[in-house]
């Protein structure tokens, strides 16, 4: 069966209380993301002994880590703010089974330097591309050189963002130290949202063997808001990656309150991968029982 999985960082709490928080609202695995009250897991910080104690802290509570945030934008124009960014990447993934999972997760990076979400006319270049699969390139040999793998967020502003850019990454670097992390709702914009299920099973025809963990968010087109949306999730130190809900035309809602068809991405992730964790994200606290009610709904209707 899948496994419903939440993100950490939406506790602001120290870490014992964020593990009793989310075990009491009955998940089995979190995304873990290096963000806590009472434990300082900032770049340089990291320690094998602390990795350790967070690792526990979640097993003892019975919520095994699947996979860990590293998000950040991996092509900064800025080189020596790139350089900051890849650095702290790698200090993650160096640390990643430590802290019990080989997988770390980051999107592809924009050359906007604004926004880590937002377009920039270089992202859609060969050029650009060729710089990302350079920075990608290095990660997954860093990955493999320490037990871990490197999973690449898609999100349609990105370099890498239509299913077309994904495969051409996958082909160019085909390395056992790089995944995909599966978030269908990142490859919509306003022109191919009205087909859903073809973009839908595109992806699982193309991609499926590069899967390794999966998201649980929505999508729908955002109305008269153009602008960047983000929301208040409690807590002002909150990373932008969870506070984030879209550009543009197309907003990013948490699970069942948008228009993705889950019915058929839940049946085509499980066709290769029955047992995934599928992450909710792009909520509040206060909104999680909801969402993995949905979540779990969607596993129970469709057997999975």
């Amino acid at each position: 069966m899948m496994q419903a999985g939440i993100f950490t960082g939406y506790f602001p709490y120290g870490l014992e209380e964020t593990a009793q928080k989310i075990r009491g609202l009955g998940f089995n695995t979190v995304q873990l993301d290096l963000h806590f009250k009472d434990i300082d897991l900032s770049a340089g910080q990291i320690t094998k002994d602390k990795a350790k104690k967070v690792r526990d802290t979640f097993r003892d509570h019975n919520l095994p880590v699947c996979c860990v945030s590293g998000y950040t934008n991996i092509i900064h124009p800025d080189k020596a703010e790139r350089e900051k960014r890849v650095g702290y990447l790698k200090e993650i993934i160096r640390n990643a089974r430590h802290f019990g999972s080989p997988y770390v997760i980051s999107e592809t990076g924009t050359y906007n330097t604004e926004s880590d979400w937002v377009h920039h006319p270089k992202n859609k270049t060969e050029e650009g591309f060729e710089e990302c699969r350079k920075v990608i390139a290095d990660l997954a040999q860093t990955a493999y050189d320490h037990g871990a793998v490197f999973l690449l967020e898609t999100y349609v502003n990105n370099v890498v963002g239509s299913v077309e850019e994904t495969v051409k990454m996958f082909a160019q670097v085909d390395h056992p130290g790089l995944g995909l992390l599966m978030d269908p709702t990142n490859y919509f914009e306003t022109h191919n949202i009205d087909r859903m299920d073809q973009i839908l099973n595109q992806v699982f025809d193309t991609l499926t063997d590069k899967i390794k963990i999966a998201h649980a968010k929505d999508v729908k087109r955002s109305g008269d808001d153009k602008s960047e949306k983000h929301a208040d999730i409690g807590d002002a130190d909150a990373m932008e990656s969870h506070t984030f809900r879209g550009v543009g035309e197309i907003e990013l809602p948490a699970p069942g309150l948008g228009s993705l068809n889950y019915d058929l991405y839940l049946k085509r992730l499980a066709e290769k991968h029955p047992n995934i964790p599928v992450i909710i994200e792009h909520l509040s606290e206060d909104d999680v029982p909801r969402a993995k009610k949905f979540l779990d709904g969607k596993f129970r209707e469709n057997g999975l």
